[in-house]
Formats: C-alpha cells, structure tokens, sequence
C-alpha cells in the first residue's frame, strides 16, 4: 500500500457499491480541451459525478508521487478519499490484473510514459505503462474534472511523441533563483515535460570556474531541486561547459571534470550534458593539445571533445547506475553544413550520445522534417533540438517579452528527432506561455494547434478563471514578435492587432482598443501566477499606455470626420503624450544581459500613430513628417572597417550599426539630406547589443551649408541649429527643434580619442 494514503482498499474485484450510493449522474458534458493533445481521446460513457468521496485502489506498484499527486487534485475540489465511497479510482501499473480487466477497450499503449485512462460506470481508471505514465495520467484526469465535481467519461491512449521535452536554462545574464527553478519544475512536471537542463551561461560554477566544487550552499540548493525534479518525473540535467578554458589531453582536467559530476551524481543527478558551444577551436589552451592533435582547427578540436566525451560517456555515465546517456553541444551547432568537424563527430563519437542541434540558425525562422533528417544523417544520429526560443538573451530582444505560441516547426519532426528543449527568457514565469505551447508541441506534434493550445496556456495562468484569457490572449497578441539575429522576425508584432486596423472598421477597433485598455487592470485581477505578474509588469504598464494613446488617436480620427478643429489638436496632444510616456518604460535594470525600452506592439501601434498624424497635418493642409534621412548619402569622419559604413545608421536597420576607427577625438557622423528642409525632430538610436555608453555627451547639429572643421567652430557658425545632449542616447532619444538645413552631423564633445556607434538616424521633416 501506498503508506500515506491513510485508506484500506482491496485489490482484485471492486466491492459492490452500497445500495444508499447515488446512481451515476446522467450528464454528458462537451469534453473538456486536455493539454497536452492526448494520441487519442473519445468519450465512452456519462460524466461520473463522485457526490464529494471517492475510493482509491492503489498497490506497491503504484507511483507514490502519482498517488500523492491524485490525492491533492482531489481535495482542490472538495472530494474526501473514503472506503464507503461508490465511485473508485484505480492508480497502477497498466498491466496490474484489476486496471488491465477494466482498461478492457482502452488501448494501453507500449511507449515509455505512457498512460491508459478510463471514466466508466463507477470507476475511474488509471493504468500507466510505467511510473511517469501513471504520474501523467493524473495530469490529465486533473484536467477532466469538470465543475461540481464531475469527471468526463472519456477513455484516453496517449503516450510522448517525443522521448525528451523540457527547457534548458541555456542563456546569457541573470540566472534564475533558486525559487523561480522550484516553480519551473513543478511546472514542467504539469504540462508533461520530462527534461530540465541545468545550464545557465552566467553561473561562475557551470562555465568559468568550472573546475571548482560548488559551495556547500549552493550544493544543499541544487540536491532540492533534483529532489523536486524526481516528484514531478522530471530529469534533472546537470550540463558542466568546460570549453572556454580546458585542457582536453590533461588527466588532471579529466579528473576534475569528473570528480564535479560525481558530486552532482551524490546529489540524486542521473543525467548529464557537455556543452562545447560558443568556444573558438582557432585556439588550444594548453600546449598539450597542440602536441596530441595538431593545428587548431575543425577537424582537430572535433577529436579533442570527442576523445573527452567518450571517456566521461564510458568511463563516467555507463559506469554509474541509473544514468542516461551524456549529452553534448557541439562547436557547430546551427546549419546543415557538412564540415571536416561533423564528420569526425559522426565518425567517432559514441553512438549513445544525444548531439543537440539548435536549427538551420542560432534562431532559426522554422525547422522542417527535411532539415532535421539532414541534421541526424550529418552528426550520425537523431538529434536533440536546442530551440532558442522564447529567450531574449541578444540585441534583437532587447525590451521584449516573447509570448507568442511555438510555431514553424512542422509537424512530424518526432519521427526524426530525439526531443525538444527550449531555452527559455531570464523571466521564468513569463516563459511559461511558449514553454506550454512547446510542451504540446513535443508531446503530439501532428495534433498541436497553435492558437488552442495558446489559450490554454492563459487558463493556466490564472487558474481556470476564464474571464481573464481574453485579456491575456490580447496581451499576447501585443508580445507575439519573435527576432532572429537579422533585422526580420520570425513571428510577426501583433497580427490580431494588425488586422483589424488592416480591417478599416474603426468602430470594431474602437472596441478592441478598449478592451486592450483595460486588459492590464484585467490581468493583474484574473492571473493567479504572482510570479508572471512579476515579471510582466513594466509590460502591463506600458500596454495601458500604448493603448490609451491608439484610443486617443481614435479621438483625433473621430474629431477630423466631425470637422472638430479643437478637439481634434486636443486627442493629438493626449496621443502625443501618452506615447512619449509609454515609450520612457524600460525592461527591469539587471535581469537581462541587453537591456532597453519595453515592446509593445511595436511596429503596429507605433505605426498607426503616425498615420494618425499624418491624417491630422493634411487635415491641416501640411505635408506630413517623414524620415528624410532614409536611404540618404552618409559620411563619418572615419571607417572602423568596410562593416560599419556611416550608411549603415541611415538604411532603417536598428541592428545594425556604423563605426567611426576609434583613433580620433570628438569623432562625428553626418547625413546630407540632399535639399534643404524643415526638420522638426531627430531620432538618435543607440546600439543594445554593446558600447552604448559611447554615445553620450553629444551634440546634434543641423546646417544649410557644410560644417567647418571643428565642433567649436560649427556650434558658433551662423545658420547652424545645435543641441547638446548630455545623457546616453537612448533607443531613441528625440530631440525636438525646430530646424531648417541640409545636414544633420552627430558630433562627440570628447576630447580623448574614441570610437563613435550610431544604429540609426531618423531626420523627420516637412
């Protein structure tokens, strides 16, 4: 018996229900949406109503943190676990004689965590064919139970498509907490997600200094969570990355790398990773390695990881009972190229490795069957997907949260891949709207839907309470981009946004605006998760912001039809206003590697406030403000390299960049704008990626004619128009004049000789 059950059962034939039980109820409710999407799922009875009791048959054999975990769904809706009780339910191994006698019609499916579900008459039955089978059952019965407490009667066959599904803490910038991690793996334990990959770029113990044990306190943390891994049969992946500094022919490196994972072995760890990526191998680190396998280069360094991995996959794991099989990240980790270092990785690496693979790209825009059957044929194997989604550890991401659903990833990828494991956000519960979607995903790729499942996630966050999905859905929807490491997405901004203001209907817009306007106040009331409010709140409060400002452009819209002169320039300030506001919100100040200014919708809104402003100067009679700058002839007063030309901060990429050599004081960049015009605000975009405190203490220059030759001559020039602005540029500052001219310089006020970065210039003029 299971020891903290507290209740007698008695297995075999189920005893005959006491005559005074009530009859079963009659109700046949629509079946309620399961996530993950079962293999198979159709209804094979009446809903079972259990009149507040239930008997549970459990044995030996039965998973004691399935049972633990069936027990707490039950008391969340007020059912009592009784002997006398009518309706049983029965938790097990499949093949137990009872469960197997009344999964009669249910297929029990072979795979490793599968499950077999049956709501039937009076019982409930739940067999798995092994213990994560029978703890994934459960998940889904929670998910049957439908109000007043009834259970569907549906009969489930379902198993992984996948066998590895989870998350790996793989990004740049601040780690997650220790309680963050908890949560996560509860989480992953929810949503059927069976691998977490400790793996955080900026913890010292994991990369730097990866030789050294970890402090007793740190260790006390990280035995915890493997102990909360185990409850919720999640893997608990140990990833140990020596690359950056090891010695691959020394036996004292060896050594110390393996005397680290046998501490984290003591600790309950089965399963490891070597992660050999972002490490050059144009270098050795040791004179030894020159010695045992030559030049560095491809071919060579492949032998190098693969000599180490072997040992620790031969020597290490397969010694170790319990363990799986090591997993590595290649140097080579993102295209389809066959190189003289893949070949050798095919040729000589232990086949039981698992070789992760990332896509076609860092960040690809999708990866399809053909390409991850090229990828297994070219390391040798089916490979493990490291999917760099929805981090936002690189410029691209700077300011955003990435909340749109997994995506371009085309089903049947699971009969070509070991597995999933995405690299999640520095905000861990925010994470939690794609890495739900990406478990649906991995665990039935042929049946996910991106925009059920999406919904789903939003129940999720606030606890079955369905007044607030909407809300969240539309707070989504203004955090759907998805960068890449180019200037194109790979998810577009907005696209519910988009195309109703697409649509034309200003008064369905009206309508949807408003509801954008409320949704935070809507959230912040629904969302039980304290940790996704957190973590989205400078969001929140830039959304209110950002849509406040599109109803007042409505305003100004609805002010124009009706001849409104006042209340039209009146909506215009509020717009203008609520804009400037929005836009001063940024990310929180250490939890990324980039930092900068809060995403919202950007690209969609934005652009519609300037169509709105364009609509009031013609209303008006003026021409409409334009960026003059785009695409015009720019100069700098040096190249740092035919890379970052000065035309680079005028061709509308913010990520990408121009650089001045570095080797002259108060260095400048300049546009010509090629006639003469009225420039009423200059945009300055600082880079994100790096360096952006080289832009600060600068000035902003507008002349008819040429600059003379020094900064202290051009701001004393008659006909030039000069801000100085002391502060570091922002992403943008705008600076506000007006002015009339034909170049616009950018010019350093200090004297010490240093390079100048500008991503983009935006002049806007009449």
């Amino acid at each position: 018996m299971v020891p903290f059950l507290a209740v007698a059962v008695v297995l075999g034939a189920l005893a005959a229900a006491p005559a005074s039980a009530a009859p079963a109820s009659p109700v046949v409710s629509p079946p309620p949406v399961v996530s993950p999407t079962p293999q198979q799922s159709a209804r094979v009875g009446p809903d079972v109503a259990l009149h507040g009791r239930v008997r549970l048959v459990t044995a030996d054999d039965t998973d004691p943190e399935a049972a633990k975990l069936l027990v707490s769904v039950l008391q969340k809706h007020g059912v009592r676990v009784e002997d006398s009780a009518s309706v049983a339910i029965l938790l097990g191994p499949a093949d137990r004689p009872d469960i197997a006698r009344l999964l009669t019609g249910t297929t029990v499916p072979e795979q490793a965590e599968g499950y077999a579900l049956r709501v039937a008459g009076r019982q409930v039955v739940l067999g798995g064919t092994d213990a994560a089978g029978q703890y994934y059952a459960v998940q889904t019965l929670r998910q049957l139970i439908l109000p007043g407490a009834r259970i569907a009667g549906l009969s489930v066959s379902d198993h992984p498509a996948m066998p590895v599904r989870g998350a790996i803490e793989g990004f740049y910038g601040s780690p997650w907490t220790h309680a963050e991690r908890l949560d996560q793996l509860a989480f992953y334990g929810r949503i059927k997600s069976n691998t977490y990959v400790y793996a955080p770029k900026d913890d010292p113990y994991h990369r730097d200094r990866w030789r050294e044990a970890y402090p007793a306190a740190k260790l006390s943390e990280l035995r915890e969570l493997v102990d909360v891994a185990t409850a919720n049969h999640v893997r608990f992946t140990f990833a140990l990355s020596p690359g950056t500094t090891i010695c691959y022919s020394s036996s004292t490196d060896r050594q110390a790398l393996t005397t680290k994972l046998q501490a984290m072995y003591d600790a309950g760890v089965r399963d490891f990773s070597i992660p050999l990526d972002d490490i050059s191998y144009g270098r050795w680190n040791c004179a030894g390695d020159q010695t045992l396998y030559g030049t560095p280069g491809p071919a060579a360094a492949a032998r190098a990881q693969v000599d180490l991995l072997n040992d620790v996959q031969r020597g290490f794991v397969a010694t170790h009972p319990g363990t799986r099989a090591l997993q590595m990240v290649p140097t080579e980790y993102g295209d389809l190229t066959d190189t003289a270092y893949k070949q050798t990785i095919r040729a000589t690496l232990d086949g039981s490795v698992l070789v992760m693979w990332t896509g076609t790209d860092v960040v690809p825009t999708s990866i399809t069957v053909d390409q991850a059957t090229r990828a297994s044929a070219l390391f040798g194997r089916d490979v493990l997907v490291w999917d760099n989604y929805p981090v936002n550890d690189y410029a691209q991401a700077a300011g955003r949260l990435l909340l749109g659903p997994y995506a371009h990833r085309e089903p049947g990828l699971s009969e070509h891949l070991a597995g999933i494991v995405a690299n999640p956000m520095n905000q861990a519960a925010a994470s939690k709207v794609a890495l739900f979607t990406i478990a649906d995903f991995a665990w039935n790729d042929r049946a996910y839907d991106s925009a059920t499942s999406l919904r789903q996630a939003a129940t999720l966050l606030t606890g079955g309470d369905r007044s607030g999905v909407p809300a969240l859905l539309s707070f989504f929807d203004l955090n759907h981009l998805a960068p890449t490491f180019g200037s194109d997405p790979w998810q577009p901004q907005a696209p519910v946004l988009a195309a109703k203001i697409a649509d034309g209907d200003l008064t369905s817009l009206r309508s949807y605006v408003r509801e954008i306007v409320a949704a935070p106040a809507v959230i912040r009331a629904t969302v039980t998760d304290t940790g996704f409010l957190d973590d989205a709140a400078n969001w929140l409060d830039a959304t209110a912001l950002w849509a406040s400002a599109m109803d007042s452009g409505l305003d100004v819209l609805a002010a124009i039809r009706a001849d409104d002169a006042p209340a039209a320039a009146a909506a215009r300030t509020r717009m203008n206003d609520l804009e400037q506001r929005a836009r001063q919100i940024r990310s929180v100040p250490g939890e990324n590697r980039i930092e900068g200014p809060v995403q919202i919708g950007d690209g969609v809104i934005d652009v519609f406030l300037t169509r709105v402003r364009t609509d009031h100067d013609r209303y008006l009679g003026l021409e409409p403000l334009e960026n003059i700058a785009l695409g015009r002839t720019a100069t700098q007063i040096s190249d740092y390299s035919a890379d970052y030309p000065a035309g680079n901060a005028v061709d509308g990429d913010l990520f990408d960049f121009s650089t001045t050599s570095g080797a002259e004081p108060q260095p400048w960049w300049q546009v010509d704008l090629g006639t003469v015009s009225d420039v009423e605000t200059i945009a300055v975009h600082n880079r994100v990626d790096c360096c952006a405190e080289r832009v600060a203490d600068y000035h902003v220059l507008v002349s008819e004619q040429p600059f003379p030759a020094t900064l202290a001559e051009a701001l004393t020039a008659p006909g030039v128009t000069s801000v100085h602005e002391v502060e570091q540029a922002a992403r943008p500052t705008v600076i506000t004049l007006p002015a009339r001219g034909r170049y616009v310089r950018i010019w350093l006020a200090t004297t010490a000789s240093q390079e100048l970065n500008i991503a983009e210039i935006q002049v806007f003029g009449r």
